[in-house]
């Protein structure tokens, strides 16, 4: 065999490419992904791996996205699936929702019941548009019964990503772990400017003042936030103040 002629090359069947990925050794599958495709005798675990999933979590923002993107100015209000109807908070949710729905905003809750529930119900009152953004839970108990628009996901981070991007800002009322979740990711956004000119409203000072005093006694004066980052919340017990503060920072669009 002459030397300038390489012997042939037998296949690699210890690896494969499949798109951008490599695949060596034990990690080959003993078919294609066409043999999986078409033979009608496979498995349904496919349906639950990780990149079916990912077409499902672009689904959930496709949906999102479609249903939202007309929607107009809008504020979400969050607060516990645990207020009773006869707690205060649930009123000032009421409160809430009617003032801003007369204020042109569209009312957006997490869709449950609760304080959730009374901030749809004040805001179907007033004739305005009420928003229901359900999440896919162990112990849902479903979108409540003043919602007109509802989206329900499965996917905490998606749900999220609806909030904020549709949002002009948030009103907070007494809630738990939920509850807090959403108000400091709100924050740290704000803080890290992912999102900018984005009020914050705390309802309910009896509540959320030994919070905030932490945030400025012990958070703040250690250095590991900035004074700035405490001025983004505003503490009140007036639902006409929360929403003037909506206002001042972005009114409606005419």
């Amino acid at each position: 065999m002459s030397e300038d002629i390489a012997p042939e090359v037998p296949p690699r069947l210890d690896r494969r490419q499949t798109g951008p990925v490599t695949l060596r050794r034990g990690r080959v599958p003993s078919t294609t992904t066409d043999q999986r495709l078409l033979d009608k005798r496979q498995p349904s675990d496919w349906l639950h791996t990780d990149p079916w999933r990912v077409m499902r979590i672009q689904s959930e923002f496709i949906e999102g996205f479609g249903a939202l993107a007309e929607l107009g100015p809008a504020v979400a209000v969050f607060g516990s699936a645990r207020t009773r109807p006869d707690d205060p908070a649930y009123a000032l949710g009421i409160e809430i929702g009617r003032l801003l729905a007369e204020a042109g905003y569209a009312v957006i809750t997490g869709g449950g019941p609760g304080a959730m529930e009374a901030a749809n119900k004040g805001a179907y009152e007033a004739k305005g548009t009420s928003v229901g953004l359900g999440i896919e839970l162990p112990f849902e108990t479903g979108i409540n019964d003043y919602v007109d628009l509802a989206i329900n996901f499965r996917y905490f981070f998606a749900r999220k990503t609806m909030f904020l991007k549709y949002s002009q800002g948030f009103i907070v009322l007494p809630g738990g772990f939920g509850t807090l979740d959403e108000l400091f990711e709100a924050v740290t956004l704000a803080q890290t400017q992912k999102v900018t000119q984005f009020p914050v409203v705390l309802m309910g000072t009896a509540y959320w003042q030994g919070l905030v005093d932490w945030l400025r006694e012990r958070v703040l004066a250690d250095g590991m936030i900035s004074p700035g980052d405490i001025e983004r919340l505003t503490l009140t017990d007036d639902p006409h103040v929360a929403v003037r503060t909506i206002i001042e920072h972005e009114g409606p669009s005419s």
